[in-house]
This record gives C-alpha cells, structure tokens and sequence, in this order.
C-alpha cells in the first residue's frame, strides 16, 4: 500500500502493531493497518462509517473493529503508546472560530451597569424615571 496523507507511517505502524489484540479466529482477519487507516479517515473527515473508501476495506470491518477496540481499551494502550513515542512532541490545534450573528452584535455598552443595585424597590423613581406630573 503507498503512503497517503494522515495514513500510519511505517514508525507509527511499528509501535501500534505489537498493542493490537490478535485473536485468530477462522476466517484471516482484515489487514489491520489499512482498517486502521480506514478508521483515522473516518475520524478526521466526520464522514459516515458507509462512505468509507473501498481501499480501507469494508466499511463494517472499520466500524466492527473499531468499536470492539474501544471495549476492550485498545485506543488507550495506542494513544499512550505514541504519545510516549514521541516524547509529547505532537500537539494539537482546534482552528474553529464562532461568530456572533449579526443582531447580536449592537448591544449597548454598560447595558447591565445600568441595572439598579439588588435589593431597591422597583417603583419609577427607583430607575431616575419621572414620576408622574
């Protein structure tokens, strides 16, 4: 299989491999390597499990695993594995922004300043509002 982008690399691959479970059963297992590159594809697009591409195998070995990992805690004996591996050189960025919508944006400054202090009585004079004349 050739080198994609965000697949395993081969040092990657050679820290994983020992961690994963191999439980041989009678019919020969997927290629874990490629389900796992089928799985990271998944996770990084937000993709649904079915438009997971035909060289990563079947979408259901993908989802079958990946959850069966979970369970038995899989996930965590690979994370620590590389993140020990590389000495926690590897960060993280979430480049997410939010915006305000446009109406939420001209509120009045000191809006809430002007609140009477707790505990005044609410009667007109209370605010500096005129009483009647």
């Amino acid at each position: 299989m050739s080198q994609r982008r965000y697949e395993l690399s081969d040092y990657e691959w050679s820290i994983i491999e020992p961690l994963l479970p191999n439980k041989p059963r009678g019919i020969p297992r997927a290629d874990d390597r490629k389900v796992l590159n089928g799985i990271y594809w998944r996770l990084r697009t937000g993709s649904p499990w079915a438009d997971i591409p035909e060289r990563y195998g079947p979408a259901t070995t993908c989802y079958n695993r990946f959850g069966r990992w979970r369970k038995i805690g899989v996930w965590d004996r690979l994370f620590e594995a590389v993140s020990a591996a590389y000495d926690g050189d590897l960060q993280s960025i979430d480049s997410s922004s939010i915006r305000v919508h446009q109406h939420g944006a001209n509120g009045k400054k000191g809006g809430l300043a002007r609140m009477p202090p707790k505990g005044t009585t609410l009667h007109p004079d209370a605010w500096g509002a005129r009483g009647e004349v």
